[in-house]
């Protein structure tokens, strides 16, 4: 079966007073029928980038795609018009941002936002676009009370506005969902019950899921493959079980490292990645890495590693297995 999301050499990149910035930087990922993929790393690796190029939503200027293929059911999202991707937008492709209070609109009713999606896609009339929203409020595990659906979005919890965030972009039933940082800034109780959301709503409806997050906990829960990207690039790609029974890259080692179940298994200090991501707009030669990394060698100065199969399924991004 061929995958419903297959990015291909993925190029985005932003022109700056300073120079061009890289963003994304030939990054190949693809997504199963019912599966969740997990891409994972520090901020500013090109995670968000890479979701919002899917989506076609790159401010243009300054940024653009310059490269890549981003087959969606076999079709090149590159290739489609604007008005094409707005009619896939919602309906077979959603997105849950980052900071839903930003996200979501605040002179509008949850309500409103959630029935608008549903009345522009499917054409519904007012009153099935609000048994549509209640249907969706109690799939979330809100309230799906009138009272719910005229509240607004500072007169909610931080939490329920998540929810809100994930029944707009399921209200329909869309094919593939990119969840960005769907956890972030949650207390650990929400996290954990917006983590169990997610994992029901894909089994209940199907959907596929790219889940962006910088959480290794929250990737251990709810996806089958993860990436893990620095500067733009993928540097390790792989099953879950198998990246956190044998970690192959120095990277993904040293995000291990850094969370606090290994620091406790050892002498119970975190451990932290020397230095610092490396500016874009001056990346060093050779490996993006190598600045910061205990496994350095000569050669990761002079040329960029490629991404090569190190085992079945398991690829990485490092001299080291060339």
């Amino acid at each position: 079966m061929s995958p419903i999301l297959d990015v291909q050499g993925l190029k985005t990149h932003f022109a700056t007073r300073n120079g061009t910035v890289k963003a994304v930087d030939g990054v190949d990922i693809s997504v199963d029928r019912g599966d969740t993929l997990g891409i994972v790393g520090e901020s500013g690796c090109g995670k968000t980038v890479l979701a919002l190029s899917i989506m076609r939503l790159i401010p243009t200027p300054p940024g653009r795609i310059v490269g890549g293929k981003i087959l969606f059911k076999g079709v090149d999202l590159l290739t489609l018009s604007e008005q094409e991707m707005r009619g896939l937008r919602g309906s077979d492709i959603s997105m849950i941002f980052q900071e839903p209070m930003n996200s979501l609109n605040p002179v509008l009713k949850v309500g409103d936002q959630i029935t608008e999606v549903v009345r522009l896609h499917e054409g519904l009339s007012e009153a099935q676009a609000r048994d549509r929203a209640l249907d969706m409020l109690r799939l979330v595990g809100l309230s799906p009370t009138s009272a719910t659906l005229r509240s607004y979005p500072h007169q909610m919890s931080g939490g329920m506005r998540q929810r809100i965030m994930i029944a707009m972009a399921l209200v329909c039933n869309p094919e593939l969902m990119l969840a960005d940082e769907p956890t972030t800034a949650l207390d650990v109780t929400i996290q954990a019950q917006i983590i169990d959301l997610i994992n029901k709503l894909k089994d209940e409806v199907g959907t596929s899921v790219i889940l962006i997050t910088h959480d290794l906990g929250v990737v251990a829960q709810t996806a089958r493959n993860v990436a893990v990207m620095y500067t733009g690039k993928v540097v390790e790609h792989s099953g879950v079980l198998d990246l956190f029974a044998a970690p192959l890259h120095p990277y993904t080692r040293g995000l291990m490292e850094s969370t606090p179940k290994r620091a406790a298994k050892k002498d119970g200090y975190l451990a932290a990645i020397p230095g610092s991501v490396p500016n874009l707009y001056e990346l060093p030669s050779g490996c993006s890495f190598r600045n910061r990394c205990p496994d350095v060698m000569d050669i990761c100065a002079q040329e960029e590693p490629r991404l090569v199969e190190h085992a079945p399924g398991h690829q990485v991004r490092c001299w080291k297995y060339e």
